[in-house]
């Protein structure tokens, strides 16, 4: 069951998110006011774009000469040392020590024993720091918890258990990543379900981390993201209703057809099942198996998305839903001559793509199918004929269509 649980002037301080794994040599960050804030290689509808534009309009983080920010490069400890003294200011909480594996003369010393007496980070046995192991996560997550005095005020299993992978967090982490997403730390992205907390962190990852951060200390206004883990271990329940929160992720199901194939261009009409119970913590289902979402499969950068817009419950009541899916962007290309049996077997089709297959394999039957919209055909021949082939985009929809609430909903519990 899915559920719903307690939920970049070079005169600046060197800065880790302008590093490279390994030995080469920190980026220099710009002042705020010169900084960089877009990069060749985050495009605007990127997952973790406005984390990492907002955080390089403050200057705390940096991208490279080439104009570049490679948000999915993994950040070491070291690099991480340096992040976080330029995204908190803190007081000294304990005195400095000396890590064996951390010289001197090492680019990121002084940031290491920065992050250390402020109670960011600590060593391993031996007065061991792993300067330059990637870091997991997880303890990215413990790092923020730990550095900002943040203890989890409900239970914490009960917490983690909105992570379908909460098995895989280590002891020493459940506290502060129980405490880490009560307040609104954690961005898991693509599934917010998914904690994947021993995977190593990306500097996109870590730049939404260290954001969500700041956002809990009242130091940045938080960005309305799907991928925030919001408001876990506070799900309100008042006067017979109960408040779903954003982030929230409904499994579907469709059973008219394995495939839906589209055009890179149309909308489509399209209703969806609720395959699995929405419940809360105390077993109360909220969304229930079988209820309907209806909305449209509409055109996104490099593919198609659903976007729902009615939440209709098995008893009847219906309610407004900002929710939708990931972009999808699998292609099957169409050629002229191919059977169009083969394609359309198990397959639902927009109008678009019933036109496309229509025109271009010469199959005028094709027509004659039952489509998404069922009607416009006639009308978009005109579009695709003298054309050899055309890529179609194809959906599966019992798991690319899987959806995120992106605005909390509240819902009547009689």
């Amino acid at each position: 069951m899915l559920t719903l649980n307690r939920w970049q002037s070079r005169t600046a301080a060197l800065m880790a998110l302008s590093v490279t794994v390994g030995t080469v040599a920190p980026l220099i960050t710009a002042s705020p006011s010169l900084a960089q804030t877009t990069f060749s290689d985050v495009s605007s509808n990127y997952w973790a774009a406005q984390f990492i534009q907002q955080l390089s309009q403050r200057g705390v983080i940096a991208g490279f000469p080439d104009g570049s920010f490679r948000p999915e490069e993994p950040v070491t400890r070291a690099q991480f040392a340096a992040m976080v003294n330029k995204a908190f200011q803190k007081a000294q909480q304990r005195q400095a020590i000396n890590f064996t594996d951390v010289p001197s003369n090492y680019w990121a010393s002084s940031a290491i024993q920065q992050a250390y007496t402020i109670g960011f980070l600590s060593g391993y046995p031996g007065n061991r720091f792993e300067p330059n192991q990637a870091i997991p996560r997880e303890q990215v997550l413990v790092s923020l918890a730990n550095g900002l005095a943040y203890t989890p005020s409900g239970n914490t299993e009960s917490t983690l258990q909105y992570f379908n992978d909460a098995s895989s967090v280590a002891s020493y982490a459940r506290s502060p990543i129980a405490a880490a997403t009560e307040k609104q730390i954690v961005v898991n992205y693509p599934n917010v379900k998914f904690l994947n907390p021993t995977a190593t962190a990306t500097r996109a990852q870590v730049a939404a981390f260290i954001y969500q951060a700041l956002v809990s200390s009242n130091q940045v206004s938080a960005i309305n993201s799907p991928y925030v883990v919001a408001a876990v271990g506070s799900t309100t329940t008042t006067a017979g209703s109960v408040t779903i929160p954003q982030g929230t992720a409904i499994a579907v199901k469709y059973d008219k057809a394995e495939k839906i194939l589209v055009t890179k261009d149309e909308t489509a009409p399209l209703t969806l099942t609720v395959s699995q119970n929405v419940v809360t913590q105390d077993g109360t289902v909220v969304i229930p198996a079988g209820s309907q979402i209806i909305g449209q499969l509409k055109p996104a950068t490099g593919g198609s998305q659903f976007v729902a817009q009615k939440l209709v419950l098995a008893s009847g009541q219906e309610y407004q839903l900002n929710a939708t899916s990931e972009v999808i962007t699998k292609t099957e290309t169409v050629k002229k001559g191919i059977s169009t049996s083969a394609i359309i077997k198990d397959t639902v089709l927009g109008a678009g793509a019933a036109t496309a297959i229509s025109a271009v394999t010469g199959d005028h039957a094709i027509a004659t199918e039952e489509v998404l919209g069922g009607a416009g055909i006639g009308a978009l021949v005109g579009l695709f004929l003298g054309k050899k082939s055309v890529d179609l985009i194809a959906i599966d929809p019992n798991t690319d269509l899987q959806m995120t609430i992106n605005q909390n909903l509240l819902v009547s519990l009689r």
